[in-house]
């Protein structure tokens, strides 16, 4: 399978490529040429196999230069690193509510079930290419991404890897992950404004070629663990292709039935992986899109005008603070007949103006497969304490937002179609927040909130969490946003000496 630049489909690169590129010269983003379907006795094969096992079968269908073989080791060594016995359990909290939960990984987010894989993935595809520079791994995080990449990076031969995240746009539990990141290969940078700055800066980064020159001067050949570069996407899809399963080896559905997908969406990577698993064959009704007041995709699902001028909150679910939403370009380019130059025109007017539209056509097909809606800050806390009491069941505050948009979506449509909440992150990385929720008392200091929130809920504090003050913060320095492109050529600078 060929893999195609969304801004020129004369571009074509094997998967190995895309991994080890992350980003078409073009600045486009790659996609499969096409996308290959699961039929029932695959669906039937599927549900008797472990998880592992699972994504390995999904994967080997998008990345033919890989073996399933290779491929089942990748995934039986990455979720090895997960606690308890499903890396990504189906919990049945109401009749026909679900909750996917995503975070029992290093890092106690869902980023960690793409970029635990992505490592072995680049590694490989690194000697498929016959790639002989160092890989540079270069990373803007909203505040999970980068934590569970420089977890999945760390000390891995023949990459480095830099992170840029927001000094005062992520929980300061995410903060101090970062901060305290192990490894020999690691740096990690704060940076004076939000995470749109941050991922701005690097996609120029990836775009100018007197850069790249400059990095590949130095040893260093860019990549990227952002969900921009296919191999860390293409683990996503296997975890809703799971879900299906889970539920019809149940006896909650039959295979064919329909369910609803409700995902907290940011950079739009999580809840696209739902719409590929869907054309692979998922059951899929509705796919609905959960913002949190940074609600610009809300607006543009219901205008058809994506636009970024608009003000930039600091919410209790850091991680959805995006403006500028990457993947959307992916699933734009499906729904647009696969239309390259319209794409392109699109990228350039959002860069150049800020925005751009789409038709009418467009958007009603959109609509017929997501819905939308988005949860303000005391719908989000008021969720998190309502399913606390109702449900026995704790969330942090980006799961939240999806249950309020779910519970919206509900009231207006009367929707009985099976729903499951994708839910991304450990209550315990938002403490401060999810304290306040449930007690109705702010505790600024994460580490006490954190044992008020265990002695309120009774919910054991995860493994990698509960240790986190005890180690060394490395990482300190923060950064004029204008100044990224020196630091990450600085940094390139020393390793070479």
């Amino acid at each position: 399978m060929k893999y195609i630049s969304t801004r020129n489909k004369e571009i074509k690169v094997t998967s190995a490529q895309a991994i080890v590129n992350g980003l078409s010269n073009d600045g486009g983003l790659f996609v499969p040429e096409t996308f290959p379907k699961l039929e029932k006795e695959d669906f039937d094969k599927l549900i008797e196999m472990s998880y592992p096992e699972r994504a390995a079968k999904v994967l080997s269908m998008y990345l033919d230069d890989f073996s399933y073989e290779e491929l089942l080791d990748y995934t039986t060594k990455a979720y090895s690193r997960f606690y308890g016995e499903d890396p990504c359990p189906l919990v049945n909290i109401d009749d026909g509510l679900y909750v996917l939960e995503l975070w029992h990984g290093p890092t106690c987010a869902f980023k960690d079930m793409a970029l635990t894989m992505l490592p072995h993935l680049l590694s490989a595809a690194r000697k498929k290419t016959g790639e002989t520079s160092k890989t540079l791994i270069l990373v803007a995080t909203s505040g999970d991404t980068g934590k569970a990449a420089l977890e999945g990076f760390k000390d891995v031969e023949g990459t480095d890897i830099i992170v840029f995240y927001p000094s005062e746009g992520v929980s300061d539990m995410q903060k101090l992950q970062m901060m305290t990141q192990e490894g020999e290969n690691v740096f990690v940078c704060a940076i004076e404004g939000n995470f749109d700055d941050a991922q701005s800066a690097v996609k120029t980064i990836f775009n100018d070629k007197d850069m790249q020159d400059k990095l590949l001067a130095n040893g260093y050949k860019l990549s990227s663990a952002n969900s921009i570069n296919w191999g860390r996407l293409a683990p996503q899809i296997a975890y809703y292709v799971s879900a299906y399963c889970d539920m019809i080896s149940s006896g909650k559905i039959e295979y064919g039935d329909k369910v609803n997908f409700c995902v907290p969406s940011g950079n739009f990577g999580n809840i696209l992986a739902a719409y590929y698993a869907s054309l692979m064959g998922v059951g899929v009704n509705k796919l609905i899109c959960a913002s949190n007041v940074n609600n610009v995709l809300t607006d543009f699902f219901n205008t058809g005008e994506y636009n970024t001028h608009r003000d930039f909150h600091k919410t209790v679910s850091p991680s959805m603070d995006i403006l500028i939403s990457s993947n959307l370009e992916r699933l734009l380019f499906e729904f647009c007949g696969r239309d390259d130059k319209l794409m392109s025109e699109r990228m350039n007017s959002l860069k150049k103006e800020g925005k751009y539209n789409v038709s009418v056509d467009e958007l009603n097909k959109l609509n017929r497969i997501f819905a939308v809606g988005y949860a303000t800050e005391e719908d989000t806390l008021s969720v998190i304490d309502s399913s606390l009491e109702v449900y026995d069941y704790l969330m942090d505050t980006h799961t939240a937002v999806a249950t309020s948009v779910y519970y919206d979506y509900y009231d207006t449509t009367d929707d009985q179609t099976p729903t499951v909440i994708v839910s991304t992150a450990n209550a315990y990385k938002f403490p401060c927040d999810v304290y306040k929720a449930i007690a109705d008392e702010y505790v600024e200091d994460a580490k006490k909130a954190t044992k008020k929130l265990f002695s309120f809920s009774g919910e054991e504090v995860p493994v990698p969490l509960a240790d986190l003050d005890k180690k060394q913060i490395r990482f300190t320095k923060i950064i004029n946003k204008a100044n990224i492109a020196d630091e990450v050529l600085n940094y390139t600078t020393l390793e070479k000496k």
